[in-house]
């Protein structure tokens, strides 16, 4: 009864929101040929716009290249990759010149591959992607009015305005968040309180916060609330252990969720354990680049700022064939993404990544960047940039780390002409004390 009458508030308070659920829940009963008809046409459509009304892809998309889309023929190769660099250097001339630029604004992402970013996001995109979170969850079994808890990791997307930070709203959506981006003993010890007195019906977190917790709650032998049936693992690489291990310790279904701060809701898992490409939302490619295939998405609803063959920073591939639960979804599977490691102090407390990360929102003038601790109280934060960082920053990002993380750790920022990959070929934009022997 206490959840249908919050579905009817909350759709009241957010009618937009739940008009784009109702489409995109439309959407699943297409057959795959209807769907991907539908994408092939979203697709053409948004690259008429790029070219008419973006000024960075005026000066890109030629006009042979414009009358192949024109005949219906969604040749994306012809199309030029937008990088991460790219988004940098021409950030205002990929925002739509019909753009009302009153209602833009500026988001930031510290950058899961070492690269800080800005794009621009205004609140139809806001709401979309709310809305393709809800159909997401809804994958698992939940319905909406049904309670979710949030382990998140990034403190701008807790605090007023952000994703998850509206306060009375949030709680007519039984949506709650805390903010775990510190895995100490009593954290855990309240988290694991947290969840077992709100019993909510989803879990959703960062994988590493997931993690920490379902080993507390393991070691402990404490009894998690029967009302969980999922978690939903998002942000980081979800492995097959830490799966095992949150399933164990929750006693329900793990998912993984794939998807960014830019250009979110790319992939949902089902049921099945099938990672479904979200193929109303983005066109999604593989392309193979030194040795691993590297995914390039675009999304199809996105006119502020258009992201087109987008070079994530990610690996993947797309599957062929179709899932037993009858989706007309395609589906992908994730390769080796995100790694993220703990920084952790003399007293045994343990720093989330995303707390790094936030520290360098808003500088863009870094091309790449990686924290590497040396001890418990040494960090160096290794950076890619035309010019050092002055002084004054520097001085602040050590003020901010000894506040907030410890007051004996020190801070070196060294500007390097490259980072080093691992051996693997990845980038590790945190590394841990006790990383540091597998990093080459």
């Amino acid at each position: 009864m206490i959840e249908r009458l919050r579905h009817r508030l909350h759709r009241r308070l957010q009618p937009q929101r739940y008009a784009l659920l109702a489409q995109l829940l439309r959407n699943q009963s297409l057959t795959r040929a209807q769907l991907l008809h539908r994408q092939g046409h979203d697709l053409a459509a948004l690259v008429r716009h790029a070219a008419a009304h973006v000024p960075y892809y005026a000066a890109r998309i030629d006009a042979d290249t414009l009358a192949v889309f024109a005949r219906g023929e969604a040749d994306i190769g012809r199309l030029p990759i937008l990088r991460k660099d790219d988004v940098r250097s021409h950030l205002g001339d990929l925002l739509a010149r019909d753009a009302d630029r009153t209602r833009a604004k500026l988001g930031h992402t510290g950058g899961s591959t070492g690269q800080p970013l800005a794009f621009w996001y205004d609140d139809a995109k806001h709401e979309l992607m709310r809305a393709g979170m809800m159909r997401g969850y809804m994958m698992s079994g939940w319905r909406p009015g049904q309670k979710i808890l949030n382990l998140w990791g990034a403190r701008q997307d807790v605090v007023a305005g952000g994703v998850f930070g509206n306060g009375l709203f949030d709680v007519i959506a039984a949506e709650r968040t805390i903010a775990a981006w510190e895995y100490s003993d009593a954290n855990l010890h309240a988290w694991a309180h947290r969840v077992r007195r709100y019993r909510p019906t989803l879990l959703q977190g960062y994988t590493s916060a997931l993690t920490e917790l379902a080993r507390y709650v393991l070691a402990e032998h404490l009894r998690m609330p029967d009302s969980l049936i999922g978690v939903y693992s998002t942000a980081e690489v979800l492995d097959d252990s830490q799966r095992e291990l949150m399933q164990r310790a929750f006693g329900c279904k793990v998912y993984n969720q794939y998807g960014s701060r830019e250009v979110p809701n790319i992939a949902w898992e089902c049921h099945h354990g099938g990672m479904h490409v979200c193929a109303d939302l983005v066109w999604l490619e593989t392309r193979h680049v030194d040795g691993e295939d590297r995914l390039l998405v675009t999304s199809l609803t996105n006119r502020l700022m258009p992201f087109i063959r987008y070079d994530i920073g990610d690996t993947g591939r797309l599957l062929d064939g179709t899932c037993p639960c009858g989706s007309p979804f395609p589906l992908m599977e994730m390769g080796v993404c995100r790694r993220n490691d703990l920084i952790r102090t003399r007293d045994g407390r343990r720093i989330h990544p995303a707390y790094f990360n936030r520290l360098l929102y808003g500088q863009t003038g870094i091309r790449q960047y990686q924290w590497v601790q040396r001890d418990c109280e040494r960090i160096e934060l290794n950076i890619v940039a035309a010019e050092p960082l002055p002084a004054t920053t520097v001085a602040e990002l050590a003020r901010r780390i000894q506040a907030d993380v410890s007051p004996a750790m020190t801070l070196q920022v060294n500007t390097v002409p490259e980072i080093p990959r691992t051996r693997s070929g990845k980038h590790r934009y945190v590394i841990g004390i006790g990383e540091m022997a597998a990093v080459g």
